[in-house]
C-alpha cells in the first residue's frame, strides 16, 4: 500500500507543473473540494482526478449526456475559478457540477467565435467587393519565398503571351492574312489582284 501511494504521490507532483502555474492552483484547490489532499491516505483518489483534469486539459473539450463540447483553457480555469470561490457543505463527488458550468462557458466561447469568424468572412467579402483582392493572409503562396512567387509569376505570363500568339495566328488565317507574310514578302494567299 505504502508503494502504490509513492507512486500516486509521485503522479501528483509530477503533473501539477504540467498545469502551469497560472492554472495548477486552481486544479489543486478544486482537487480539494473532493476532500482530498496529497497527505491523506487517499493519494490514489487525488492522482485518479488529476488525471481526468489533465486529460481535460489536453483534449480542451469534455463530453456531457453524449454530447461534444469544446472549452478553452481559460474556460476551463474560469469554471474552475467559479467552483472553488462556492461554498460547499458537502465534498464533492463527481465532476458533474463542474461540466454544468462548463457547458455555460462553452456555448458562449462558441458563439464569441462564430461572431469572429462571421466578422472575418464580411471583411474578406468587402476587400473582394472593393476589388483589393485578396488580403496578405489569404494567399495561395503561403509557404513560397519571393523568388518561387516571381518565378511562378513569369511561367504564367509566359504561358499567357503563347497562347495570345496562338489566338492571333489562328485569327490571321482565318482572315486569310499568313503570319509571318509581309516579312517573306507575300501579299495575300489569293496572288495578286
Amino acid at each position: 500500500m505504502t508503494i502504490q501511494m509513492d507512486k500516486d504521490l509521485r503522479y501528483i507532483f509530477d503533473v501539477l507543473p504540467s498545469f502551469g502555474t497560472r492554472y495548477s492552483n486552481l486544479v489543486m484547490a478544486y482537487c480539494c473540494l473532493f476532500g482530498v489532499t496529497p497527505f491523506q491516505l487517499k493519494a490514489k483518489k487525488l492522482r485518479l482526478i488529476m488525471e481526468e483534469m489533465k486529460r481535460l486539459f489536453d483534449a480542451q473539450a469534455f463530453s456531457y449526456q453524449k454530447k461534444l463540447y469544446p472549452i478553452s483553457h481559460d474556460g476551463i480555469a474560469e469554471a474552475l475559478d467559479i467552483m472553488v470561490k462556492r461554498n460547499w457543505s458537502k465534498h464533492l463527488s463527481n465532476h458533474n457540477y463542474l461540466k454544468l458550468v462548463m457547458i455555460d462557458i462553452s456555448e458562449r466561447e462558441g458563439k464569441a467565435s462564430s461572431k469572429t469568424a462571421e466578422k472575418d468572412l464580411r471583411k474578406k467579402e468587402d476587400n473582394l467587393k472593393s476589388g483589393s483582392g485578396r488580403s496578405e493572409d489569404d494567399t495561395l503562396s503561403k509557404g513560397l519565398s519571393q523568388e518561387q512567387i516571381d518565378n511562378n509569376l513569369q511561367r504564367v505570363s509566359s504561358i499567357i503571351m503563347t497562347l495570345t500568339e496562338g489566338k492571333q495566328s489562328e485569327a490571321q488565317s482565318a482572315s486569310g492574312i499568313i503570319p509571318g507574310a509581309e516579312r517573306r514578302g507575300i501579299k495575300s494567299i489569293g496572288g495578286d489582284k
